[in-house]
């Protein structure tokens, strides 16, 4: 347990909203495939003195006197990441995904350039050229659909677009796309059309990092990625390029972009990676696609419309307008009540509004690491039908609540 007893003399507002947090968390089921639970370790090097410094610069290279001890910080953060994912040069120093991708497009594009990312309504990240993003904003963003019966990326779609417009940076990756991303033709693709290809393994960087999942970093430019998804580590981001781009990519995130790295993120990450260099995170990453399977499967069983029809990575989207005439956020509402935590999110070719998308977007990290395997999966899908079927039902969610509170309760997190 954490020692909260200073906060908790020093300001009572601040720990009942963080207790309450963590009883929730304790008691409820995470399904958002973008969270996962840090490990104590590393949150004990994210809450540390390491918060105190100041560290501009790089690696004996600071501006700042005194960060002797910050140096072999983060140069074992970027080894550990070099080694991890077999590149060339890795930048721990990105406060975050988004920060981590504008850097890129700061290195590798010019404002007014065009660029190429999939569609957001088909499951693409706001900074691959969402028009409400600064990457739709400062450039000439072009989207790539997904084949609308397959709900797959089509390779001959996406070059076609890619001979039309000729962009200067082509993103693969995406917040909301269930199946292998075909990272090599993308390359082939911004080759042929003398682009540069970046890739955005957020959501993947596990599988990626396992062999699990097409391996982009022999073929982009540039890699980013998030430490706190699938790796298990803090709010942070992660850059990997080829050693060519190196002096560009630290430029753009700093001076460019950012003053000091937070370095107590830093010495979390270099923990986190640690702990992902070990052989049980392959047997997890593993256990999180077996996992994300058995839901996928369980939901079809009870008629809910699985985009693409299963899952190959961690996520799974649900089509619940279609499937059971429930809009996403009704059905957000009523899961959060049961203690099942997912997030309302638009479909593929989703005649609705974003702030009122036809589905839910769900997935198996925080879920596995939590202990969760195939059978609690299945016993989780048939919940979240109970509950989608019956969305006003005060008697079946108070039902499903009570069970989904047991099951917790013979797997606690270590908080």
């Amino acid at each position: 347990m954490q020692d909260l007893s200073a906060l908790k003399e020093t300001d009572p507002e601040i720990y009942r909203a963080l207790c309450a947090e963590m009883d929730r968390q304790q008691h409820g089921i995470e399904m958002i495939p973008s969270e996962n639970y840090a490990s104590k370790a590393v949150v004990s090097a994210l809450g540390s003195a390491l918060t105190n410094k100041y560290s501009e610069g790089y690696a004996t290279k600071r501006y700042y006197g005194g960060n002797e001890h910050i140096d072999t910080i983060e140069q074992l953060a970027i080894d550990r990441a070099k080694a991890l994912f077999k590149a060339e040069h890795a930048n721990v120093q990105p406060y975050s995904g988004s920060p981590a991708n504008l850097a890129v497009y700061y290195a590798l594009a010019n404002p007014g350039d065009t660029t190429m990312g999939m569609t957001l309504s088909d499951g693409g990240h706001l900074t691959h050229g969402g028009k409400v993003s600064f990457s739709g904003h400062w450039f000439n963003a072009v989207g790539y659909p997904v084949d609308p019966v397959t709900c797959r990326i089509d390779y001959d779609v996406v070059a076609r677009l890619a001979r039309e417009h000729k962009p200067k940076l082509i993103w693969a990756g995406a917040s909301a796309y269930p199946r292998l991303i075909d990272f090599a033709k993308f390359a082939e693709i911004a080759q042929e059309v003398g682009a540069r290809f970046a890739a955005d393994i957020a959501h993947i960087s596990g599988l990626v990092a396992t062999g699990l999942h097409p391996d982009p970093v022999p073929y982009a430019d540039a890699v980013t990625m998030t430490t706190h998804k699938m790796l298990r580590g803090p709010r942070g981001a992660i850059i990997l390029c080829k050693a060519e781009h190196a002096k560009a990519i630290d430029k753009a995130v700093f001076p460019g972009l950012q003053g000091g790295p937070h370095d107590h993120v830093t010495a979390a990450t270099a923990v986190a990676l640690h702990e992902d260099a070990r052989p049980e995170f392959k047997t997890y990453c593993e256990q999180v696609i077996k996992n994300a399977q058995a839901l996928a499967e369980t939901l079809m069983s009870r008629g809910v419309k699985v985009v693409s029809g299963g899952t190959d990575n961690h996520l799974v989207l649900a089509d619940l307008m279609t499937s059971k005439n429930v809009p996403g956020k009704v059905a957000t509402a009523a899961l959060d009540r049961a203690h099942i935590t997912v997030n309302a999110n638009m479909v593929p070719g989703d005649p609705r509004k974003p702030m009122d998308p036809s589905g839910v977007r769900m997935g198996s990290p925080a879920a596995t690491t939590r202990g969760f395997k195939e059978a609690e999966m299945k016993q989780i899908g048939h919940w979240m039908a109970d509950v989608v079927e019956h969305v006003e039902d005060d008697a079946v969610i108070e039902r499903v609540s009570n069970e989904v509170q047991e099951l917790c309760g013979r797997f606690p997190l270590w908080y």
